[in-house]
């Protein structure tokens, strides 16, 4: 993974790539929002014997996807009593609309941020220019 949007430029920069930086997550993560779009609703124990991990380990990565809006759960109802849960994967449209969303969104307060750039180093300049003179006053 890259460090910087100038290495994401240069780098072979893959689909998951940008989903994990966009939308904050981890491989595990990815993995296992692919384990769901491919066998269907899941435990979080079932996950974690796909992703081959603890169901506690699956479960925060559940978690961590449910937070970032591309997996939900339902309840479901144990016949005997009780109930448990099963996840389920957005379909990947709606994983493409979230994304879209988050750069829009990133790109408008970046442009914000820009245009802000010359005031600020405007101001910076004349700070240094102040401190400068304040400087040489002092060694007179």
């Amino acid at each position: 993974m890259t460090n910087s949007i100038h290495e994401m430029i240069r780098a072979s920069f893959r689909c998951e790539d940008m989903v994990k930086c966009v939308l904050g997550l981890k491989a595990l993560e990815i993995e296992a929002y692919k384990a769901l779009l491919n066998q269907g609703p899941l435990t979080a124990e079932q996950l974690g014997v796909l992703l081959h991990r603890e169901r506690s380990t699956a479960y925060r990565a559940l978690q961590n996807l449910i937070a970032c809006g591309i997996v939900y759960r339902e309840t479901k109802s144990i016949e005997s009593g009780g109930y448990y849960y099963e996840y389920v994967g957005v379909e990947p449209s709606e994983l493409k609309a979230l994304v879209r969303k988050n750069v829009d969104e990133w790109y408008s307060q970046m442009n914000e941020l820009i245009e802000k750039m010359d005031d600020k180093m405007k101001a910076l300049v004349i700070r240094l220019d102040e401190e400068e003179t304040r400087a040489q006053t002092k060694t007179k």
